[in-house]
This record gives structure tokens, sequence and C-alpha cells, in this order.
């Protein structure tokens, strides 16, 4: 059995998302983390922020942070394959943190 990982995973999401809808957006993406076998271990809102230039015609964003522990990539691919299709939201980061 490989070892596992742990990973950061940083999104930002449409600012003018209505509540309910961000938090339904942010339920649905740690459950596909979590389906496809990864243990999230936070989840949370990080910050509104301001962009140094517009991202998809918005000029601020909500930085959403995940950090979960994984010992397979087909979580992480999941989530990565539905972020970059998903229109509420605007970009994605996904580092493997160092043990």
């Amino acid at each position: 059995m490989s070892q596992s990982a742990k990973y950061e995973v940083l999104y930002i999401i449409r600012p003018d998302l209505g509540e309910d809808s961000k938090k339904e957006l942010v339920e649905q993406f740690d459950k596909v983390l979590s389906i496809g076998g990864a243990e999230v271990t936070e989840s949370k809102d990080w910050a509104k922020r301001r962009f140094a230039y517009e991202i998809k015609g918005y000029k601020e964003g909500i930085y959403h942070l995940v950090n979960l522990t994984t010992d397979n990539s087909e979580a992480i691919d999941e989530f990565e394959r539905l972020a970059r299709i998903n229109d509420n939201i605007l970009r994605h980061m996904i580092v493997r943190l160092e043990d």
C-alpha cells in the first residue's frame, strides 16, 4: 500500500455566488474528495480578496482552503477535473505538502 500524502487545495469562488450556493459548492467538492478516498482534515473560507488582475471578468473572489490526506491520487484528479469545468470556481491550485 502506498504512503498517505498531505495536500493543500486552494480554490477561488465567484464573489457573486449566494451564501447557500457557495455552501453547496464547498460541500460538493469536499464530498468529491471524500468519495475518492481522501480524508478532508480542514475545509474553510480563507478570505475575500481583490485580484491583481481580472479573472473571468471578476475583480475579487472568495478563497477557500482545503487540507486533506490521501494515499491515492484519484480524489485529487477528480477534484481537478470538476474544478476545471465548474463556472463557479475561477481558479484552483493543488499543492502536495512535504512530510
